[in-house]
């Protein structure tokens, strides 16, 4: 184990960063002054993926994704890794703004093998997994030959951005978030919580860069991505770097949801949209459920609303789903939980049902990252039949984030199939725009 102090950070920024602090402007969004230790950043469990290993892990895995075969079989001479990867898991300190709390969390570093000298960052942000080990850490696992990646378990989204960016000369820096991964302790998760979610990506990524100088790299350009969760995540944490002056050369996020009182509507029969497509368009997954569970649960432990869950939720349903909370164990009959547009008492939307339902919407719609003016390049990437994120939901920001701001429709995309094309697709599946990786690769500088 090799244990590391963060030294004073400068990225490299080259033409497009040049003049910039980088340093200064994460520290003050961190706010690391106030957190005891909060530089020190842990290295551990290194292991190397080879290049085949990745482009094995990666056709399998691409072939559970691409539902409905929204992209062509995988192609190992277009998509074939360049360099092996060495993977670590990285730790650090991380001061939870919601509670006060100064806790440990987890998450990956990745970078090109044996590659030296100033290279570019991905911050990955991974997406809704119910899931405590299903995070991007864990990834280590893989380089095991005999080891096969399991749903539910691996982080399948994470070995992709590993496979597209790391294998091809980025370093890949990946929160697990609070609540998830190894250095859990039973700490309830913090999805959708919107400060505690950029605080844990900010601190992961000052120590993936920090830790990145100790193993002689120079991080160079920004770059973020995400997905689902991890592409609200994105929108935020794109956000709070733009307020604090941190320069991100562009950042992608595929199948966002940005709204949370909107999302929460949708996901639960709130609302509904017109059906982009002549096609019929997709049920809601009965998987939205659990998560709008976890939502729920969040927001009463993090922002104390105490009683949120039983207050929300139907009382037939309030055991399976508090204990699924606990637990996050598949240990009962999915059939005892309703669909989604059965979860919550009557007359949610329609009037006052109780003091801490109304503070709870309130908070869902303070924490919006729909109104933002992107000062550099935010794709928003939206399938066409997404089951959870339905394209109206993806689409919000684009009217008024400014010139910076675009978005691709992904024909026939589930939630699955538009991250994937997102990373792999070609200019006919993605309205003639390039993949995020062709697409970083022709905004770097020179």
């Amino acid at each position: 184990m090799k244990r590391l102090l963060t030294p004073a950070l400068h990225l490299n920024r080259r033409n497009v960063l040049k003049g910039v602090a980088a340093t200064a402007a994460l520290a003050a969004v961190s706010k690391a002054a106030y957190v005891p230790a909060a530089n020190a950043a842990t290295l551990d469990n290194h292991v190397t993926l080879t290049r085949s290993r990745l482009d094995d892990l990666a056709q399998v895995s691409y072939e559970s994704f691409n539902e409905h075969d929204v992209l062509a079989p995988f192609d190992r001479d277009r998509f074939s890794a360049r360099h092996d990867v060495d993977l670590y898991r990285l730790s650090t300190y991380t001061q939870v703004p919601e509670t006060g709390e100064t806790v440990k969390a987890t998450g990956l570093l990745a970078v090109p093998a044996k590659v030296s000298g100033p290279i570019p960052v991905v911050s990955w942000q991974h997406g809704t997994i119910v899931s405590f080990v299903q995070v991007p850490s864990t990834l280590t696992l893989a380089a095991n030959p005999n080891y096969v990646l399991e749903e539910n378990v691996d982080s399948k989204e994470t070995l992709f951005n590993v496979h597209r960016f790391a294998a091809n000369g980025y370093a890949v820096i990946a929160a697990d978030y609070l609540g998830k991964g190894p250095l859990r302790q039973s700490r309830s998760e913090a999805y959708a919580v919107k400060e505690a979610s950029v605080q844990t990506c900010i601190d992961i990524l000052n120590a993936g860069l920090a830790a990145m100088k100790q193993l002689d790299l120079e991080p160079s350009e920004l770059f973020l991505n995400g997905w689902s969760q991890g592409g609200l995540n994105t929108q935020w944490l794109r956000q709070a770097l733009q307020r604090a002056g941190t320069p991100v050369v562009a950042a992608g996020a595929a199948s966002p949801f940005n709204d949370l009182s909107n999302a929460f509507a949708y996901w639960t029969g709130g609302i509904s949209f017109r059906n982009p497509t002549a096609e019929p368009y997709p049920k809601r997954p009965a998987w939205l459920v659990l998560a709008t569970a976890i939502l729920i649960g969040s927001y009463e432990a993090y922002y104390g609303l105490d009683g949120l869950m039983a207050a929300t939720v139907r009382p037939e349903y309030q055991a399976p789903l508090q204990k699924f909370w606990k637990d996050y164990a598949l240990d009962f009959d999915l059939a005892q939980l309703p669909m989604p547009e059965q979860m919550l008492i009557d007359g949610y939307f329609e009037r006052f049902t109780s003091p801490i339902n109304s503070q709870f919407l309130r908070q869902l719609a303070a924490n919006s990252a729909t109104y933002f003016d992107y000062g550099s390049p935010m794709r928003l990437f939206y399938g066409l039949a997404d089951e959870a994120i339905h394209p109206s939901m993806a689409q919000q920001p684009l009217p008024a984030g400014g010139r910076f701001i675009d978005g691709v429709a992904i024909k026939r995309a589930s939630h699955r199939g538009t991250f994937l094309a997102s990373l792999y697709g070609g200019p006919s599946d993605l309205q003639g725009k390039p993949n995020l990786l062709e697409w970083f690769n022709g905004l770097r500088s020179p």
